[in-house]
């Protein structure tokens, strides 16, 4: 798997200035956390996850760009349909298995696959009737993670790696009203923290329930609006982000999800110009900024700048669409890239603060040395672009009109 795969090999050459690199849910940890990009999650009802997969959508169609994807079995499913939820999660990824073992499906074409389970419990429960399609798992997602359940999760899935000989991690979604409550809220953390501390290897994310929080108060934002605008959950992604984004010992937190994909009446101005779309495409350019606004995705683009000043990275999604805006949006530009390079480079050297290669600000060695280590990592994984290009370039639908699988192999 690769970000950008459905790319022809021309375009990925115009557009990077270093490429993307392959990876796969064997890569290393600290690769694949920053990898998964936008999550897409799935009912575990969803009777057509085999045949998204196996059809290669995702190489070219409605999930063109995704590289990452949870079956949910919690809050995406009603109560009543957990049974047949499990039944047909096994189901599918079973199907998968067997395209791949009988070659019809290349194992290096699969998606980083998830389950969300509801207690860990369910988890053991899957892991066994998964049987050997339990190989393609990447890990589970935990919901509602708390002190009250968190080492029970981390057991259960210590337990069943060793059971099955598999390497599994765990991603803990932090959405219960002991984060978000403030008298309960620190003591919440410190907790979470030691438990996530002492299972560290196994931790691959932790993720914000932003939409859980916001149901604690019977408010939702608006489409015009990003999670940052509502000043409680803004409060709580700040205190988590202190807790567990810290360098010294550091998680990768994704972004919350985004929830609107079609439009509607707006209050609000559009927030992405015309200018930087036009110069790039011309009248195709307004066109998509056209579409991207009647899509609510110029709220998005927002959102997730918001998400990356703060040191978020990635995204949970819960449609198609999103899936290129998040991943475009995480490339690195040309800037970035020998900022840090330059950076990393002096370290060996006298460091100290010098001006930039685009002689714009200065680059300070040692306070700015995580943030550059972090650049290198996702330089890798969603590659460079030349010095000319920008996300918007990435975000023309024609460029991948022409991609074949091949091309990424």
């Amino acid at each position: 798997m690769r970000h950008f795969h459905y790319l022809p090999a021309d375009v990925l050459d115009d557009l990077f200035y270093l490429k993307p690199i392959p990876f796969s849910r064997t890569s290393s940890r600290d690769l694949l956390a920053f990898a998964l990009g936008a999550t897409l999650y799935m009912p575990g009802t969803r009777d057509q996850i085999s045949n998204d997969v196996l059809s290669g959508k995702y190489l070219k169609g409605k999930h063109e760009g995704l590289t990452s994807m949870a079956i949910c079995l919690e809050d995406s499913i009603g109560d009543h349909e957990v049974e047949h939820a499990e039944e047909n999660t096994v189901r599918q990824l079973q199907t998968i298995k067997a395209a791949i073992e009988s070659g019809a499906f290349p194992s290096d074409l699969l998606p980083i696959i998830f389950i969300r389970v509801r207690e860990a419990e369910q988890m053991t429960r899957m892991l066994a009737a998964l049987g050997s399609a339990r190989e393609l798992l990447c890990g589970f997602i935990f919901p509602k993670f708390s002190p009250s359940n968190g080492h029970h999760f981390f057991e259960s899935l210590v337990e069943g790696n060793k059971a099955y000989s598999l390497s599994l991690y765990g991603m803990p979604i932090l959405e219960s009203y002991e984060i978000i409550y403030k008298e309960h809220r620190m003591e919440t953390l410190v907790s979470i923290k030691e438990i996530l501390d002492s299972y560290h290897p196994l931790v691959l994310n932790v993720r914000i329930g932003a939409t859980d929080f916001s149901g604690l108060f019977g408010i939702r934002r608006s489409s015009d609006t990003t999670i940052y605008d509502i000043s409680v959950i803004r409060d709580c992604i700040t205190d988590i982000i202190n807790m567990f984004g810290r360098s010294s010992k550091e998680y990768v937190i994704s972004g919350p999800v985004w929830e609107y994909f079609s439009g509607s009446k707006r209050i609000m101005k559009p927030q992405i110009r015309q200018s930087p779309f036009q110069q790039a495409f011309g009248r195709t350019g307004l066109e998509i900024r056209t579409e991207m606004i009647n899509r609510f995705e110029d709220a998005l683009i927002h959102e997730i700048l918001m998400d990356k000043t703060n040191g978020l990275v990635g995204k949970t999604v819960i449609h198609p669409s999103h899936i290129k805006v998040v991943h475009s949006l995480n490339v690195v530009t040309h800037e970035e890239y020998l900022d840090a390079k330059s950076i990393l480079d002096s370290l060996e050297g006298a460091g100290g603060v010098f001006k930039s290669a685009y002689s714009n600000k200065m680059n300070e060695v040692k306070p700015h040395t995580n943030w550059a280590r972090k650049v290198l990592l996702k330089s890798s994984i969603y590659g460079v672009l030349h010095e000319q290009q920008s996300f918007i370039d990435l975000l023309n639908t024609e460029h991948s009109e022409q991609s074949l699988a091949g091309n990424f192999r």
